[in-house]
């Protein structure tokens, strides 16, 4: 019995330090070699070397010359260490008001759509479908002093499409498309 109690203790242990040590140590020194952008956080800076955000972790644009990104449940808003979503269901009188409240305040004509003014599950999600992009086109236009058109081509340029064209929806990442909103056009 002695023996066997040893026996086991010891591959618990070896296996504890195998597979909770050595294991994750080495998988992410791979990802740091091949997937170094990655595995870093997909980290985007400045051009003076400043840290500006995340692609993957979405971002609080209030100005009314910025893209808006989806409303954010986590936390005090976008807060990292908070994610998740309302869990607030479709029959919620808290959430019909929420999503009221939001989309009386659009400036936009025309419907809203549905991820401008509701949360994701994460409650971080740096993405907005193309339509969400386009229709905040007409409020930001006049802002930046350009023409509808050229905004619009701006955003088709940042869709990206669905992986292997088969996975997931076409999007826009709302920090690199005000990255180069900034950069084209800045506010004035």
């Amino acid at each position: 019995m002695k023996k066997q109690l040893v026996t086991s203790l010891l591959y618990t242990l070896i296996t504890a330090v195998a597979l909770g040590i050595v294991y994750p140590l080495f998988v992410t020194g791979i990802a740091h070699v091949v997937f170094r952008d990655k595995a870093n956080g997909q980290l985007i800076y400045d051009a003076k070397g400043r840290l500006v955000g995340s692609k993957l972790i979405g971002q609080a644009f209030t100005g009314a010359a910025y893209f808006h990104s989806r409303p954010s449940a986590a936390g005090t808003g976008y807060d990292a260490q908070n994610s998740g979503g309302s869990n607030l269901g479709p029959t919620s009188k808290a959430l019909a008001d929420r999503v009221q409240q939001s989309v009386a305040a659009e400036t936009t004509s025309g419907p809203v759509p549905v991820d401008l003014v509701t949360t994701s599950g994460s409650g971080l999600d740096p993405d907005i479908t193309p339509a969400a992009a386009l229709y905040q086109v007409a409020r930001i236009a006049p802002l930046r002093g350009m023409s509808q058109d050229d905004l619009q081509k701006l955003v088709q340029a940042h869709i990206t499409p669905r992986q292997f064209g088969a996975l997931g929806e076409p999007r826009v990442n709302v920090l690199e498309l005000n990255r180069a909103l900034d950069a084209a056009h800045p506010t004035k």
